[in-house]
Parts: C-alpha cells; structure tokens; sequence
C-alpha cells in the first residue's frame, strides 16, 4: 500500500495518515528495465518521480559525445523537481540503473501538495541546498584534480550518499560499475581500476565483489575531499 511506503520517504515524513493518503491517491506507478532511459535531456517535462525500487543516475553527454555522470539516486530519492518550477525543459538524462519502479507526480498535483503542506516544501528546499553543495563539490574535483584524485573524490561521493557509517568505517554494499565511477570521476575504466587496487595497497578501503569498505574514513577525507 502506498500510504505505508510514502511514510518511510523522507520527503514525506513528517505528515500524516490523512495526508499520505491524500499524496498516495494522485500518484502514477511505472516500471522501466536496466539501462531504460527515464527521462532525456532537453524534452518538456512536468513530472516528479521518486524512486520506489531500484537505482537511476543522472546523466549528461560531453563535448567528446562521453557520458557524464552527475548523481546516482536510489530508494526514496526524487528527481525532476527543476522542471516543475521553471517550466524549462529537462537539464539532464535518466537511466535506470536496474530494474526500478518510480511513482510519478503531476506538475498540478504537486504544486497543490506543496501548498497544502508546507513541510514538503521545507525539506525539497534543504534537499535542493544540499545537491546545489554536492555539485559544487563535484565541479571542484573535476576542474582542480589530477584523474587519481577525482576517482577518490568520485568513491567520497559514492560513500556519503549510500554508504552506511558505523564507528568511522563506511560501507557501500552495491558500489556502481568501475566504467560508471569512471563517469562520475570524468576519466577511464583503467585509472578507476588502478586506483582502487592503490586505495586497497594503502589500505585504506576493503573490497568484496560489488561491497566496498572504506575502513579510515576520516583519512579518506582528508585524502580527498579538497
């Protein structure tokens, strides 16, 4: 049931029954495969999705004709927001990353819930301060790095979305492929490859399969956060 799921997504969790109900009641289910594109860069859009299965990452193509990745999104995060307020078109691609289900929000519905309850309002604007900040960050490494560097600070990244932090030990139990922190980090498979045998030898994090630790995080902060 949906109004059970939305009080577990942070955009959300502050209302009530009543009003989960009401949000549930305007909501659109759809499903898209792996590697299915979600939303492409430059069309119309008037449409909020959130993640209710599954991963996506946001993407845009370089001058070289590459892939940029700019954010990877799981469970409970949405995307689309910019769309609804400025009526422009899409400033970026979405591919599913696996198969995910997304609820959908119209434009109309949403800007009803925004005014009928203003805590929505209050969390999409620190979320937004917060992805503003991250991408800040983000142009830093890229403009200012080395290609090593910007692999740490691509893992960085990665940790603080969707790691788990206990005891200054973080671990993320799906890290993308090496090809998608290549994107992220604007470089190759190959340094990706390379630095993370280094990062290992350093011992700074730990790998098995897909999980990746990150066993002295407040070194790895230091290491390549700047």
């Amino acid at each position: 049931m949906d109004v059970d799921y939305l009080r577990h997504i942070p955009i959300f969790e502050d209302l009530s029954e009543e009003q989960l109900g009401h949000i549930s009641s305007v909501i659109i289910h759809r499903n898209y495969r792996k590697n299915n594109l979600i939303l492409l860069e430059e069309d119309f859009g008037d449409t909020l999705f959130i993640i209710k299965t599954g991963s996506v990452k946001i993407t845009r193509i370089n001058e070289e004709g590459k892939e940029v990745i700019l954010s990877i999104l799981r469970d409970g995060e949405f995307f689309g927001e910019m769309s609804l307020f400025d009526g422009e078109s899409r400033s970026a691609n979405v591919v599913a990353m696996e198969d995910s289900e997304v609820m959908i929000i119209k434009r109309s519905d949403f800007m009803e819930l925004l005014e009928k309850y203003p805590k929505i309002a209050i969390y999409l604007l620190e979320e937004l301060a917060r992805r503003i900040r991250n991408s800040d960050r983000h142009i830093e490494s890229l403009s200012l790095s080395d290609a090593e560097h910007r692999v740490g600070a691509a893992i960085l990244r990665l940790a603080e979305d969707l790691g788990v932090h206990r005891s200054g030990i973080v671990s993320v139990e799906d890290m993308p492929l090496q090809q998608d922190i290549a994107n992220m980090a604007g470089t190759s498979r190959e340094t990706v490859s390379r630095m993370l045998k280094m990062l290992e030898t350093k011992r700074l994090i730990e790998r098995e399969g897909r999980k990746l630790k990150i066993v002295n995080y407040g070194e790895f902060v230091r290491s390549f956060s700047k």
